[in-house]
């Protein structure tokens, strides 16, 4: 028999209304986003309200999101499927902190609000975006990001991997994936994320995450930056290496599989880890919670208590 895994949200998966029908459904996903409004005032207001472009901010979108990944994964605990492992995408892996047991939410939300406010401030220091590349291995395009000064960030699932650069860099970046008989596609993020150009919020958040007392996780809560679980001891060095490193989603997905993960429940908004983990392959079953509904559908899918 196979194991579950809850896998979180990360940035770029928000938008208008995320969260609310479980603040006002369930019991456990109010108490961590009315925890999350105590800490920060307009949070709320935010996840169910705000606009595009104030999504957009990382200041803004880091503790939205994480705060509505965590209500999500408090929903579902809550309605009888536990987990047996964790795993969350760049901002996702904070906002799985808590449930691991390794810190308070409130602790866990203090350091995004830090997380935020680093990013946000290295982003504006670099003019720097993102692109998608699809349809080349990997190895093609770390090649083409050596030959261009970019970076290969997040190796999503095969065929598809994110790079940062300059801004100034993005159009020749472009011609250069089509030459290669790729496709590129601009993101819409505010920043070079999972690249040298957030040196300064990797030291930064490494300081901060220091000052923490973290405890061994009472589940094993995979890195981004390693594929491996993360314990007590190297939490503030990978928490702040994890902002500069690549996002090997790819590695992480198949590396669960091999300790025995079969069954994957993204929690948080939207669905693109869901995508991604079925390019990936190998799994018995990928489900989501992001609101009343999915959260209804997954508890049936699992009313029996264990995984296919």
């Amino acid at each position: 028999m196979g194991k579950i895994a809850f896998v979180f949200a990360g940035q770029g998966a928000q938008y208008a209304g995320m969260g609310q029908s479980l603040y006002d459904t369930s019991p456990a996903a109010r108490r961590i986003l009315d925890e999350a409004e105590s800490l920060r005032p307009g949070t709320l207001a935010q996840c169910f309200s705000g606009t595009k472009e104030e999504l957009a901010r990382t200041e803004n979108t880091q503790p939205c999101l994480m705060a509505v990944d965590a209500a999500c994964a408090a929903a579902l605990a809550e309605a009888g499927v536990a987990p047996e492992g964790l795993a969350g995408f760049s901002l996702g892996e904070i906002a799985a902190l808590p449930f691991s047991g390794m810190l308070p939410f409130g602790e866990a939300f203090r350091l995004v609000l830090e997380r935020a406010r680093l990013m946000q401030r290295c982003a504006e220091r670099y003019e720097s975006g993102m692109v998608a590349v699809l349809k080349l291995t990997d190895e093609a395009v770390e090649a083409l990001c050596a030959a261009s000064g970019a970076y290969a960030v997040n190796f999503n699932c095969p065929g598809q991997v994110v790079c940062a650069m300059l801004t100034q860099s993005i159009p020749a970046f472009l011609e250069a994936v089509k030459a290669a008989g790729g496709r590129a596609v601009p993101l819409a993020v505010g920043g070079g994320f999972h690249s040298p150009y957030m040196r300064e919020a990797a030291v930064g958040l490494h300081a901060y995450a220091q000052n923490l007392r973290f405890s061994q996780p009472a589940l094993p809560l995979y890195a981004d930056a390693t594929c491996e679980p993360y314990n007590a001891d190297v939490a503030a060095d990978w928490l702040g290496r994890q902002v500069e490193s690549p996002v090997r989603w790819t590695k992480l997905i198949r590396a669960m599989q091999t300790d025995g993960f079969t069954d994957f429940i993204e929690v948080g908004a939207g669905r693109t880890l869901s995508g991604l983990i079925d390019k990936i392959g190998g799994v018995a079953r990928v489900a989501h919670v992001e609101d009343a509904d999915t959260l209804r559908d997954t508890v049936a899918l699992y009313k029996e208590g264990a995984p296919c």
